[in-house]
């Protein structure tokens, strides 16, 4: 999850970018580096369109119990929302990377904890300590003195753990976490941590170096697809996102020479669905994801549609599953259709009450203190 204050300007991406943006025309397609010249893109959209997915898609999950129980799975082998957790991490590999290497460890570190931590601390408190306390059969005393509402916030903050319940909390539900999507931010933060390593290793520049690790992850999914089909669902998901985020950051450090085509995304599609009943679909489909979206964040209609100025998608993104699960624990016998529109409608309020009190007053807290720091001192 990356700020607005991250968005892509005159991006550099390893190359020397021309003066002026690209303008479009029949002739040719951009470069990454030609795209991303100027303040116009689709990032904070494709990021809140992304979110909203993966609200929609936990509609269904919520109320039957069976998180594959969505038409896309059979289409596709994934759900709408594991496509737009794919997504996040390919924008966060571009844009985290290019933040490290325009401005260095200390911002670059600043900023990562303060657009991950404000928000998941409230977001955790808010759910265990207010909306738990709130639906607990135990009674709000006894919920909160119980062990359980700690053991689940310390969990959450620490560990990242999606599947750890609350006492006397939607016990009738099929499913009883009540944030069952912060399991993600755990491959996110390796990420970062990834990225922080290299660039302190001064590595963050080598193409070597990001094309190979790509290479070697789409490697590691190819032989675990042809080797173990059917091995277990975490370990392939413990390839598929860094593969997803090192395929962003390719797409910043070698800008210049990666051109983005609505021809080559075709090509690529109907590779996929060529692939889809052999052992290489999975990295096919992962790789053509990641081109698409740099494609829609840079290409298409960034110069024509302005992108949201709030970044609310990661508010969106916390609250959902908790917001549904308590709509569903309230109006149980409601159908994931007729919960689906008041679900988004309060999600999407909630993010936005997120980001404009909690994570907006969190980045700016980082602007500060580099400000401080760069102050001339008095003689």
């Amino acid at each position: 999850m990356t700020s607005r204050i991250e968005r892509v300007g005159a991006v550099r991406a390893g190359e020397a970018v021309a003066a002026e943006p690209w303008r479009g025309g029949l002739l040719g397609a951009p470069t990454v580096t030609e795209a991303s010249v100027g303040r116009a893109n689709n990032f904070n959209l494709l990021r809140l369109v992304m979110a909203v997915a993966v609200v929609v898609s936990h509609g269904f999950s919520v109320i039957t119990g069976n998180v594959r129980d969505e038409p896309l799975t059979a289409a596709t082998g994934y759900t709408l929302g594991e496509h737009a957790v794919n997504g996040f991490f390919v924008i966060s590999g571009f844009l985290v990377t290019m933040s490290f290497d325009r401005r260095g460890w200390l911002d670059y570190a600043l900023a990562r904890v303060l657009r991950i931590a404000p928000g998941l601390i409230v977001a955790t408190l808010m759910v265990g300590l207010v909306l738990g306390a709130a639906l607990s059969s135990l009674g709000p005393f006894r919920y909160l003195a119980d062990a359980g509402t700690w053991k689940f916030v310390v969990q959450t903050l620490t560990t990242y753990k999606s599947n750890t319940v609350l006492p006397g909390v939607f016990e009738n539900n099929p499913f009883r976490f009540p944030m069952g999507t912060v399991w993600t931010l755990k491959y996110e933060v390796i990420c970062y941590v990834a990225v922080f390593v290299i660039g302190a290793l001064g590595l963050l520049r080598s193409r070597r170096l990001a094309l190979g690790l790509l290479l070697s992850l789409a490697a590691a999914l190819l032989l675990l697809d042809w080797l173990q089909p059917d091995a277990a669902k975490g370990l392939q998901t413990a390839v598929r996102l860094p593969l997803l985020f090192t395929a962003g950051a390719v797409f910043y450090r070698f800008g210049g020479s990666i051109r983005l085509s609505v021809l080559a995304a075709m090509f690529m599609i109907a590779g996929v669905v060529l692939l889809r009943h052999t052992f290489a679909y999975n990295a096919a489909l992962f790789l053509t994801e990641a081109y698409c979206l740099m494609w829609l964040a840079l290409v298409p209609v960034s110069r024509f549609v302005p992108g949201p100025r709030d970044d609310v998608s990661y508010g969106v993104y916390l609250y959902g599953w908790p917001i549904q699960q308590a709509l569903h624990a309230l109006f149980p016998l409601a159908g994931a259709l007729v919960l689906l529109a008041p679900a988004l409608a309060l999600t999407v309020l909630v993010g936005f009450v997120s980001w404009r009190m909690v994570e907006k007053p969190a980045l700016n807290i980082k602007r500060r203190l580099l400000d401080r720091r760069d102050r001339p001192r008095p003689i």
